[in-house]
């Protein structure tokens, strides 16, 4: 793998491993494997680690552990309280994670064509395998370029509104917001990122380097892609950034992004 995360053929290389688990987490997800098991038992095909635990840099008492879970049937409702409850568990029994959540989807919606350059890279790629088959036999490889860049992110413009309506219900607290800041900061980020992936030819998942590479395409706009990147990591819950994120930044990353890849085909 180069330094850009690309194997030799200049396809994304799958990042994280079971092995680069930090020691301090391994019981976090031991216990999650088991938990899985022990809930979902045959509805399971698949089980699989991502974020920073799998990659090695989570940091104790601040990252959470996100789990995506592949069911052989479409996810229902009780699927989903069970996935909540065993999220809350964990978090309530390890100290180490800050939170978590697991995703829910199908074996048949994560292969599908609509899902093979979204759902199907983000397996392939951002995802290491925990329990069951890997799914990443049956997709392709993935290089980054225009179509991956508008299949993963080409959606910004629909969740605007979505966002608003949060910060409009959220409670008048910082520990209200905090969470907001962190999940909006991170999906700008990676959404500045990808709009000129194809540009800087390679993938990471640091908000720091993503911001660094959208910065060196749009130096007009790096200051506040850098200043979102460290509240990816370490948010406050301040009313005024997420103001300036859906009437600032996030409108104008919508409308360039449309302009330069397309917009993300449409879900049911």
């Amino acid at each position: 793998m180069n330094d850009k995360g690309l194997d030799e053929q200049g396809c994304i290389a799958r990042e994280g491993s079971l092995g680069r688990i930090p020691r301090e987490f391994r019981p976090v997800v031991a216990a999650a494997r088991d938990r899985l098991t022990d809930v979902f038992g045959a509805r399971m095909t698949s089980a699989y680690l991502y974020g920073s635990i799998p990659r090695g840099t989570a940091r104790v008492g601040r990252s959470d552990l996100d789990l995506l879970l592949v069911l052989r049937e479409e996810p229902t409702e009780a699927d989903r309280t069970d996935a909540r409850t065993l999220d809350e568990a964990l978090d309530k029994e390890f100290a180490q994670i800050d939170g978590g959540g697991t995703l829910l989807v199908s074996r048949a919606q994560l292969l599908s064509d609509l899902e093979r350059y979204d759902l199907g890279w983000f397996v392939a790629c951002l995802c290491t395998p925990l329990l069951g088959e890997d799914l990443a036999e049956y997709l392709p490889r993935y290089r980054p370029d225009s179509l991956l860049a508008r299949e993963t992110n080409g959606d910004l413009a629909l969740l605007l509104p979505r966002w608003r309506e949060r910060i409009a219900g959220a409670a008048d607290t910082e520990e209200a917001r905090r969470p907001l800041v962190r999940f909006m900061s991170r999906r700008l980020v990676r959404t500045g990122f990808t709009l000129v992936m194809p540009r800087w030819n390679g993938w990471t998942s640091d908000l720091r380097e993503m911001a660094e590479a959208f910065g060196a395409y749009y130096p007009e706009r790096a200051a506040q892609m850098r200043e979102a990147a460290v509240l990816g990591y370490e948010p406050v819950g301040d009313l005024a950034v997420l103001r300036s994120y859906v009437d600032g930044l996030g409108p104008w990353l919508a409308e360039e992004y449309a302009r330069v890849h397309g917009v993300k085909a449409p879900r049911p």
